[in-house]
């Protein structure tokens, strides 16, 4: 039975680690902390470990990393 089956839905809130995350709390997705969209877990390629967030793709997670060195 997956997540799905069970009527688990919403977004997931995760710590992310090196490597792999850690889903503390159960749900579908996670939220793009550069464009805002909904990233499926097992679509979730990208995220940083610095700042506890997800990336929707390379692009977005460059974008991020460029915003945080300027600073």
């Amino acid at each position: 039975m997956n997540m799905m089956e069970r009527g688990v839905r919403g977004p997931a809130v995760l710590q992310y680690l090196d490597g792999e995350y850690r889903i503390l709390t159960q749900g579908t997705y996670v939220i793009c902390a550069v464009t805002g969209g909904q990233i499926p877990l097992e679509d979730l390629r990208y995220w940083s470990v610095d700042h506890q967030e997800a990336y929707a793709n390379a692009e977005a997670a460059l974008k991020r990393y460029r915003e945080t060195r300027k600073a």
